[in-house]
């Protein structure tokens, strides 16, 4: 079996994957739930509810609030308590929709049955039609990215796609809501594959899987022997082998440039798993996307899990039915280790982006006594962009954004790489996404003169 990876930087934490055999449990509704505006990149949705009104699962609550948005539905029955501000992930307060839980009706038309439903058995769903129900259905990257999904399958008059890639690595330490979603339905993702090929007009689609998952590979190879067309790409362990740019160089060995250039200008639409899982069930069953695999996971959790989760759903319900909290110091994050954002707040909703909660508990808690610089060079030599995090880093801290923009700041894809890397415990992320931030500030208000 040939191993695939990308050429350039890259690292290997400790894997952690506690919750990886451990069979997807469907999480209790929450009493109320909380649903963000902004859950996706682009422009926040727009509220189409007011306080008293009644709701059911999948009723449409906010409609897409401009071309790169997503609508939200909502994921429980009951009434709107109202609309309101809440604290995110990011720790800063949102616009939210806030609903009281009572039972549990599903709106008439989704298709709650278990029969797979395939692309061939339906030959009236033309390439139109796949993208309409999939933006219809607000589905967007699962991967944590929250890209809206139909908007990569428009790519722009000057890029061509030629092949679909499936992201089916996870290679975060921690979570494995990716893998359950392979182990348990296979089936559903292959056909979602095929949605995505025929919604693309491509011929031609991978589905990358990291070596750590061997039952995966098996079973997606077992299950698409006799389907030319897609071919499954074994991949090592390496981090961060997820990224887009670094799984397409492990499996068509292209090299996409720096932005605004995206996979799609060397023909590759990239798509997660459990956005196949999500195309599936918006084209075929009519579902809008209101529930996610989420990892609830953590070395002093008392009972991690993988979980079928409500959007909406507060972190602290999640925690509660795994145990709850261990004693003494603990950061949590939404999010793996190394890309995920620590949370201000329990209250914080589980999203469309929500693959995992992350609790770090004791030592891991708490960041190392930073150091000075000793020139080692880790950071370059971990690096997956090629890039100097020190010098951006460094550039960052003394505001110097014209620079920091010619060394190519904007290619930096916030793995944490180089931090993670680091002997000096130095934060050089957090010092390269608050220039990054100034200097995309800065490209945007130049682009609207």
């Amino acid at each position: 079996m040939k191993i695939h990876t990308f050429h350039l930087g890259g690292v290997h934490p400790d894997e952690n994957k506690i919750t990886a055999e451990m069979s997807t449990q469907v999480a209790a509704l929450p009493k109320q739930a909380i649903f963000p505006l902004s859950q996706h990149i682009g422009a926040p949705a727009k509220p189409v509810v007011q306080r008293g009104d009644k709701v059911k699962v999948g009723t449409l609550i906010a409609e897409a609030g401009g071309f790169v948005s997503a609508p939200i539905y909502s994921s429980v029955s009951g009434t709107v308590a109202k609309i309101d501000t809440s604290i995110d992930a990011t720790g800063y307060r949102k616009p939210v929709i806030i609903i009281n839980v009572e039972g549990d009706e599903w709106e008439e038309n989704i298709d709650r049955t278990d029969k797979l439903e395939k692309l061939s058995d339906h030959p009236e769903l033309t390439p139109e039609e796949i993208i309409e129900r999939i933006k219809v259905a607000g589905v967007t990257g699962m991967g944590g990215a929250g890209f809206p999904t139909f908007i990569k399958l428009c790519p722009p008059p000057t890029a061509k796609a030629e092949c679909v890639i499936i992201n089916g690595v996870e290679c975060e330490p921690y979570i494995t809501s990716d893998y359950r979603l392979m182990m348990e339905h296979s089936d559903e993702i292959i056909e979602g594959v095929r949605l995505l090929m025929k919604a693309a007009k491509v011929d031609k689609a991978y589905i990358g899987i990291e070596d750590n998952k061997p039952k995966a590979i098996q079973l997606f190879e077992e299950k698409t022997a006799d389907i030319q067309n897609i071919e499954i790409v074994p991949l090592a362990k390496k981090y961060p082998q997820g990224g887009e740019k670094q799984l397409v160089d492990a499996v068509i060995h292209r090299q996409v440039p720096a932005p605004p250039a995206i996979p799609v200008n060397v023909g590759a639409i990239v798509q997660n798993v459990g956005t196949a899982f999500a195309v599936y069930q918006a084209v075929m069953k009519h579902k809008p996307l209101f529930e996610r695999y989420t990892t609830v996971t953590g070395k002093e959790i008392k009972n991690p899990g993988n979980f079928l989760v409500r959007m909406g759903t507060p972190f602290s319900q999640l925690i509660d039915s795994c145990g709850g909290l261990p004693d003494g110091d603990n950061k949590v994050l939404a999010g793996g280790p190394m890309m995920g954002k620590a949370v201000m707040s329990l209250d914080v909703p589980v999203c469309k982006g929500t693959n995992s909660i992350t609790v770090l508990s004791g030592f891991d808690a708490h960041r190392k006594s930073i150091q000075p610089c000793i020139r080692c060079g880790k950071c370059v030599d971990a690096c997956p962009m090629g890039l100097e995090p020190y010098l951006l880093a460094t550039l960052s801290s003394m505001k110097e954004y014209e620079r920091l923009e010619q060394e190519d700041v904007t290619s930096c894809i916030s793995c944490g790489s180089c931090q993670f890397t680091c002997p000096s415990h130095r934060p050089i992320l957090d010092n390269i996404l608050q220039g990054k931030g100034a200097v995309m500030s800065i490209i945007k208000s130049r682009q609207k003169k």
